[in-house]
């Protein structure tokens, strides 16, 4: 399966939209820790569909999926990737079992806010799913 990925930081949300629609997305799937911080702006959570990203990502007939528990836990850590790798390794099929089994529609991107991937935990959840899972990415950058 082919999957992708995309950071929000410093894109517009209509720039942000035109790349989701450039590649054919038609969900996203959110893998902050928090993604209803305000300082979000507007690519934060609202409570509600009708504002915030939902509302961004409905405008425009993409699917929106929260799954915080592919959130960063490390991100404080100077070696944040070893110990979110690590994480993968030990507990990754339980933490991504939502990602197998809710229906989402397809092709699907991933998102969290660094522009680039090499920059972002995503990559670390992309080439778990790549090495475990036989999928294929695309980072959107």
């Amino acid at each position: 399966m082919r999957f992708f990925t995309i950071g929000y930081g410093g894109r517009k949300p209509q720039q942000f939209i035109d790349l989701l629609a450039k590649n054919g997305i038609k969900a996203i799937v959110d893998v902050r820790l928090r993604p209803d911080r305000s300082s979000m702006g507007a690519y934060a959570k609202a409570r509600s569909d009708d504002k915030g990203i939902q509302k961004v990502l409905a405008d425009s007939n993409i699917g929106y999926y929260s799954m915080p528990e592919l959130g960063n836990l490390f991100l404080d850590f100077d070696d944040w990737r070893e110990r979110f790798r690590e994480l993968l390794l030990g507990c990754g099929e339980l933490l991504l079992d939502r990602l197998y089994t809710v229906d989402i529609p397809k092709p699907f991107c991933l998102l969290c806010a660094e522009k680039r991937a090499a920059d972002c935990h995503r990559k670390q959840i992309a080439d778990y799913l790549i090495t475990h899972k036989g999928w294929t990415v695309e980072h959107i950058e």
